[in-house]
């Protein structure tokens, strides 16, 4: 099954519904459901920000549904959108839009970049 990798606390913030946008500064043809990976480690001034101290790290935590991409044109456009990705603009361009995001039991895993598969069986 496809992954995805997120710090810390991206992941979490997508499984509490509160993170509809993930944002990229690559496309992804790829539509459909995946696992959400949090990765060994956290985005520590985000944490902060929004009030975290301690979530799992180097785990598939989740999964969720992508079901399409936005390209933000300018920084107007994704400052619009910002309840639904809550980064900035220096995150990239392309908005992954999700939909039904739900947590799972963790699942040890390395991480990798952009979206790896996974074997259920190791």
């Amino acid at each position: 099954m496809k992954v995805l990798s997120l710090k810390q606390p991206w992941a979490e913030l997508i499984l509490l519904g509160k993170k509809k946008i993930e944002i990229r500064k690559w496309n992804t043809k790829f539509r459909g459901e995946f696992l959400i990976h949090a990765s060994k480690k956290p985005d520590k001034d985000a944490m902060e920000k929004f009030g975290f101290e301690n979530l799992p790290c180097g785990f598939i935590v989740g999964k969720s549904n992508l079901v399409g991409v936005k390209k933000y044109l300018d920084k107007k456009e994704h400052k619009k959108d910002e309840d639904k990705h809550l980064a900035n603009s220096s995150f990239g361009n392309f908005g992954f839009i999700l939909e039904d995001s739900k947590r799972i039991k963790p699942i040890f895993a390395k991480g990798n970049l952009g979206f790896w598969n996974f074997d259920f069986k190791t």
